[in-house]
């Protein structure tokens, strides 16, 4: 009996260490596109989008439904962060030349980061943390793929590529966390 509750002492503990709290979004920050620190702890308790980016991709449009949503939604609550990458070979400028392509061509004003890597060993921080708390779904196959983090700084929900921001799905998922 001595040895059963010995070991179903060191399964709970070791099960705490391993499941424990993987903390929150809200443990992160990016340098923005011009150099600043985005924390994401100043967006607690608001529905963050984090979708990373590229300006030569087929999906490249989005930026426009992105901007759209971000100018309906940001006073109330929702929050959208732009992560250029070049990990799918489609992002080859500097953080310049990105900054300059979006606003030029789709007028955006919503938080962007400088270029970063979002899969693999090289990934931020933030990603790896993403896969922890939500899974292979927070793992980026392409460019515009999207994770939204809810008011509690836990990934609620995550889309593919395909999904358009202006989408019927996705603006049913934000409005039910906002």
């Amino acid at each position: 009996m001595k040895k059963i509750l010995i070991i179903l002492f060191m399964f709970s503990f070791f099960s705490k260490v391993i499941a424990g709290n993987n903390g929150t979004a809200y443990d992160y920050e990016f340098n923005s596109i011009d150099g600043e620190i985005i924390k994401l702890s100043q967006y607690r308790g608001k529905v963050i989008v984090v979708v990373n980016v590229a300006s030569r991709c087929g999906y490249t449009p989005q930026y426009e439904d992105l901007q759209t949503l971000w100018s309906e939604y940001k006073d109330k609550n929702l929050v959208i962060l732009g992560i250029p990458t070049n990990n799918f070979r489609q992002e080859p400028g500097n953080n310049k030349e990105i900054k300059n392509f979006c606003e030029t061509n789709f007028g955006i004003t919503f938080p962007m980061t400088e270029k970063i890597s979002v899969i693999g060993n090289n990934a931020h921080p933030f990603y790896k943390w993403a896969r922890k708390d939500y899974g292979i779904g927070a793992i980026p196959k392409w460019n515009f793929h999207k994770i939204v983090i809810g008011k509690d700084g836990k990934v609620a929900e995550t889309f593919s590529s395909i999904t358009n921001p202006s989408s019927k799905k996705f603006i049913k998922a934000i409005e039910n966390l906002i």
